[in-house]
This record gives structure tokens, sequence and C-alpha cells, in this order.
């Protein structure tokens, strides 16, 4: 009998089951128990009979073979709610499933068990919502485990379930994945394809996992990339993500990088900065990169990526969204009131034309380096019941410093990784790297180096 869900990685679980070490019902059985009985309000909705039952037939042959699932509540699975996790919301019902959870279950083998918690439609980097509460991190229950995928990435990080879907569309993977000292990949846009009925402007949103290794992360793009037409945006498939992982290492020697732990744009605190430059100087000279000192100022994009993206929201209220005002969380009230009097034809031009700007930059940034070392977050978790955090060791910083160091790449569409590095005060610490589009591969060996190098703890120290 299992008594406790598995603590290593989704690879090596497959593998006990192939083994004959652990079963994919009884292991199902384990992780249902630690979702119950979790006191860190990660999941918003469970189905042990469906769980179970599809346990039963796993088919232990195929890459994620009998793994628990967890999918994150702003994903659609069909006949669970689908609630965005707003209050507004609560009663709906998904009529079909998100492609990236249905080949995952389907192609990977995958078996979904409940619904992680998120942030209100995805608008805010924390997982505090009026329809389910504050979701707290598994290495502190206290702190936030960030957002909007922060219900999977405090599942994964506290043992429940190697697995859990994400998206990443200002940061929603990386964001979490480093408070909560985890590897998180936000790709290319368009590498796994977004849908079925998903919007398609502003397209700054990307899907994903979280995981605990590397070699997951691979994985699951061996499962889930690749083109289909819901997403006229998505990329041709490529195969051997996981199989040629850690093959790059001649690609690698020589190439040009640059550390800039504030992006020239955030506020950092001083010794996360310490730890991210430190990390990269070790992860440079381990992987044979040249750093170079190059200028990085990279824009501040927080008001345009809202912009972009709070249009969908407000059409999709209706011409009452005034009257529902009260049943949304304050910050996301707050955001659809700013847009509504700030929005035209003159402020959407605007946003455009720094949308533009800004991939200008970076292309030259690319034209001189190859990759672009930084923090993940400006800090550690802060406080998991606040909203927005507007300080940062000590120092006032305004709104948009939470996401100004990933939602560039989200604005460009380059592919990031954040890889954990040295914690702070008991907290993860995540070190983001970016690179060219298309070079998802490059950003994958360097975190398996880091991996490899510098091991993480795959759960929690002290799992919740």
């Amino acid at each position: 009998m299992t008594d406790a869900p598995w603590t290593g990685d989704a690879s090596s679980l497959v593998e006990a089951f192939r083994s004959g070490d652990r079963s994919p019902i009884e292991e199902m059985e384990a992780t249902l128990a630690a979702a119950d009985a979790t006191r860190l309000n990660c999941f918003s909705h469970l189905d042990p009979e469906m769980a179970i039952a599809k346990a039963a037939k796993a088919d232990t042959s195929k890459p994620f073979g009998g793994v628990p699932l967890g999918v994150k509540e702003l994903d659609h699975y069909e006949g669970w709610p689908a609630t965005q996790a707003s209050l507004l919301f609560a009663e709906e019902v998904a009529t079909d499933t998100s492609l990236n959870v249905d080949r995952t279950e389907k192609l990977g083998g995958a078996v979904p068990f409940g619904l992680t918690t998120a942030s209100e439609f995805g608008g805010l980097n924390v997982s505090n919502t009026r329809l389910n509460g504050v979701t707290g991190n598994a290495w502190k229950p206290e702190m936030t485990p960030g957002g909007s995928s922060g219900g999977s990435a405090s599942a994964v990080a506290a043992g429940i379930c190697p697995l859990a879907s994400g998206g990443d569309g200002g940061g929603s993977i990386r964001i979490p994945a480093g408070f909560c000292g985890l590897p998180g990949l936000k790709t290319t846009a368009g590498r796994i394809p977004r849908g079925p009925n998903a919007s398609v402007h502003p397209m700054t949103v990307v899907n994903g996992v979280l995981a605990r290794s590397v070699r997951d992360l691979a994985r699951h793009l061996d499962v889930a990339s690749g083109y289909d037409p819901v997403d006229p945006y998505s990329l041709p498939r490529r195969d051997g993500w996981e199989a040629n992982l850690g093959s790059y290492g001649d690609s690698l020697r020589g190439r040009r990088a640059v550390i800039s732990p504030d992006l020239g744009v955030a506020t950092v605190n001083p010794e996360v900065a310490r730890r991210v430059r430190d990390a990269g100087e070790a992860l440079a000279a381990d992987a044979g990169l040249v750093l170079v000192d190059v200028p990085v100022e990279l824009p501040g994009l927080g008001l345009e990526w809202a912009m972009g993206n709070l249009c969908h929201l407000r059409h999709e209220l209706g011409d009452d969204w005034r009257d529902k005002l009260q049943q949304l969380t304050p910050a996301m009230a707050f955001g659809l009131e700013m847009a509504d009097s700030a929005m035209n034809l003159d402020t959407m031009g605007a946003a455009e034309a720094a949308r533009t700007r800004a991939n200008a930059t970076l292309a030259e940034l690319f034209a001189q380096v190859d990759f672009i070392i930084s923090a993940t977050n400006p800090d550690t978790a802060f406080p998991a019941h606040l909203e927005v955090n507007t300080r940062v060791a000590g120092t006032k910083v305004d709104l948009g410093n939470n996401g100004a160091l990933t939602i560039p790449y989200n604005i460009v569409g380059n592919p990031a990784i954040s890889i954990p590095v040295e914690q702070l005060n008991g907290l993860p610490v995540g070190m983001q790297v970016a690179s060219r589009h298309h070079s998802e591969e490059l950003l994958l060996d360097l975190a398996a180096l880091a991996e490899a190098q510098c091991p993480w703890p795959l759960v929690a120290p002290n799992i919740s």
C-alpha cells in the first residue's frame, strides 16, 4: 500500500510503475488523500471517482502513464467546473478540454484528478480569489506561491502530485516556479498550441506544466508540443526534446551571455540579485559561456500587457460589467475600471507601439548575446494574503514591479526558463535565463546542467 504520494519527479514515478514498485491506482489514492488533507488550499475541485477509475486503466507504457495530473483551474476539463477562478462564473461547467491537458492525458497517459487554484482570470501573480480564498506556498504556507499557476506550483512543491498544468501569460509559470523552488519553462509563443476556443490577441499566453525536474519539462514538450489547427499560430512539431537533453554542450560553449539581475527595469532585492549573479557566473563557467557586459534596459510593459488582456475580460462580462465589480477581487475590479477609463484608439495604438519597441529592443540585445540572465522575481515570496506586493527589501515599489522581469518575454514571445538557485531566509530564489525564439533546447540544457551541479529539493523541505 502506498501511504504517501511520490516525491520524486514524474519520469521516475513512471519507472516505478513499470517496475512494479508502485501502482497507478494506489498512487492516485495517496494523491487524493494528500490533496484533501493539505492546508495549502491549492485545489478547487477534486474528482476521486473518475480519477480512480482512470488510474485503474492507466497505460504505463506512455511517457506519463499513470502519473496524477493537477489541472490549473483556468484550463478546461470537460465536465469539471469552468469558473475562471471567479465568483462570476462559479456555476459554469466545461464543455471541452484544453488541448495542452488533452494531449498530456491522451498522448502522455497522465491521469487528471482535480483542479488547482489560480488567480482570477489569470490577472494577478498571486492565487487569491473571492471564490477560493488564499493559496499558500509549500515552503511557508503564510507566503504566496505566486500566480496565476500558484495552486499548480504549490501542489507540485508540496509533494501532492509531480505534474500539474500551467499557463504563462505574464510570468504565470515562471513566477510561481521561482517562488516554489521548481524549474519553470515559458516556451516560444506557439510551441504548445492553445485551444480550443482560445483568444488569439494579444499573443502573450503560452501553455506548459509545473514539474520537479528538467527532464519532465522536456518530456512534456515531446507530448504536448506541435501544430494544431485550432491555434493558427502554433509551431510545427519537433521531436526528441527528452532524448536530446544534455547533448548541446558543444553548442553552448563559447556562446555569449549577459547577467542583469534587474533587466534595467525592476527593483530587485540586493540579496536576490547577489544570488542570481553568483549562480549565473557559476552556470556560465560550467557551460563554457562567455560573459559579456552589454547594457540591458528592457522597457516596463505592465500597463500595455494589462490593457491587452483586460479588453477580453471587459467583453466577456458584458455591458453590465459595472454591476459585477463587487464580485471580483479588488485588484481585478480596479484594473477593469482603470482600463475602461484609459483605453481608446490612442492608448491602444500607443500600447502596440510599445510592443513594437520592445521587440526591437530584445532583437538588438539578442544580436549581441545568446542568453540574458536575470532574477525571475524581484524578491522571494511575499505574504500570501496580499493581492499586490508593493515592497521589495523594505523599498516601496510600483505595481508593475512584480511582473517587470517576466512580462517582456511574453510581449515579444521569447522562451525563458526559471531555475532554482540558492535560497534566501528559507525561501526559494529563481534565476531566469532567456534566449532567442525557438531555442528551448539550449535553455533546457542549461537548466539540466544547473540541476546536476547544484541539485534543488524536488519538494519543499517542510511539506504542508
